[in-house]
C-alpha cells in the first residue's frame, strides 16, 4: 500500500463521537509515514489531551489498516481551525453549528448563528453539550436546540 492509499484510508475513519465526519475532516490526522521497518506509522493529535474517544480512533485506525502503529502526539495542540471546510459543511448539514475560524481575517460575528435557520439570535443553554467539546444552544427564531462545537 502506497503512503497516499493508506492516508486515505486513515482520514476516512470516522470520528467515533461524531461519525458524520472523519479523522481527515476534523484534522485530528497529523500524518502518515513510513516506518524503519517498512510498515506503517499514522499520527494522530486529539481535540484536546483528555479526549475519551482515543482509544476507540487508535483501534479503528488499526483495524482500517492492520498492522500500523499510531502515535499521538499534543504538540502543536489541535484547533478548530484545522477542521476541513468539507467537515464545516457535514456539522452544519447535519444540525451542528461549526466553530468559527480563529486564524486569518477576523470575521464579525454576533455570536453563535443557529445551524437550521441560520438566525444570529441564539442563547447558551449549557457549556457542555453531547460531548465535551460541544456546548449546547438554543435558537430564539425557529425554537430548536443545538450542538455547537466549541472554538480551541
Amino acid at each position: 500500500m502506497t503512503l497516499d492509499e493508506a492516508r486515505a484510508v486513515a482520514a476516512a475513519v470516522p470520528d467515533p463521537e461524531l461519525p458524520l465526519v472523519t479523522l481527515g475532516d476534523l484534522g485530528i490526522l497529523r500524518d502518515v509515514r513510513r516506518r524503519a521497518d517498512g510498515g506503517l506509522e499514522v499520527v494522530i493529535t486529539p481535540t484536546y489531551s483528555g479526549c475519551p474517544a482515543m482509544d476507540v480512533i487508535r483501534d479503528d485506525l488499526r483495524r482500517a489498516l492492520p498492522g500500523v502503529t499510531v502515535t499521538t502526539v499534543l504538540a502543536p495542540p489541535w484547533t478548530t481551525d484545522w477542521i476541513t471546510d468539507e467537515g464545516r459543511a457535514k456539522l452544519l448539514e447535519h444540525g451542528i453549528s461549526p466553530p468559527a475560524r480563529r486564524t486569518g481575517p477576523v470575521p464579525v460575528t454576533l455570536g453563535v448563528r443557529c445551524p437550521r435557520c441560520r438566525s444570529p439570535r441564539t442563547r447558551l443553554v449549557s457549556g457542555y453539550g453531547s460531548t465535551a467539546c460541544k456546548a449546547m444552544y438554543a435558537c430564539s427564531d425557529c425554537l430548536e436546540p443545538f450542538d455547537h462545537v466549541k472554538e480551541i
